[in-house]
């Protein structure tokens, strides 16, 4: 595995060290301020992946699938990071702190709407990340080196075309709730 690939393992291990940190200061330990901070300290993972990243095809390394990952990783992140703690927050209150705290179940037009909400910060996560790859190509200014980072960014805009498809099939065929 090279240098990225593991840059990538390592951002994904901190990114979910310092939540769960984050959330054993805030909860366990009953500090909110410092808790708050270490929450906030994801977007400092993203940034340094994105300098690891640029620093080693600066160097010369051929574009491969871990470095165009990272600018994938890096958009979602940004984009998705503060769901993904409200959805890590609400989660360790119910289940490891056992407070009575509701986690809703959406159905019909509000859970079409929620998806598209999802799929309109999937598109905003794809111009993020894809305006990274963009201008990793541009920058090092060898498409044989960096072939790997256009494939990513296809492969992506086929996966965001998917998610928009599904994201528009909840307001034809809405989620029900179960009954029994």
């Amino acid at each position: 595995m090279g240098f990225v690939a593991w840059a990538i393992v390592a951002s994904e291990v901190a990114f979910w060290v310092v939540i769960i940190s984050g959330l054993l200061v805030r909860y366990v330990l009953r500090r909110q301020r410092p808790g708050l901070v270490l929450l906030m300290l994801t977007p400092v993972i993203d940034l340094i992946l994105l300098l690891l990243t640029g620093i080693d095809l600066s160097r010369g390394a051929v574009a491969t699938q871990a470095h165009g990952l990272a600018a994938v990783y890096i958009g979602v992140s940004l984009v998705f990071g503060k769901r993904m703690i409200a959805w890590a927050d609400l989660r360790f209150r119910r289940y490891v702190m056992k407070e009575n705290v509701d986690i809703p179940k959406l159905y019909g037009m509000p859970h079409a709407m929620q998806q598209f909400r999802g799929f309109l910060l999937h598109i905003l996560a794809f111009v993020i990340g894809g305006g990274m790859l963009v201008l990793l190509i541009w920058w090092v200014g060898d498409p044989g080196r960096t072939q790997m980072l256009a494939v990513v960014l296809r492969v992506w805009g086929i996966a965001l075309a998917v998610d928009g498809a599904i994201s528009l099939s909840h307001f034809i065929w809405p989620k029900k709730a179960k009954t029994g």
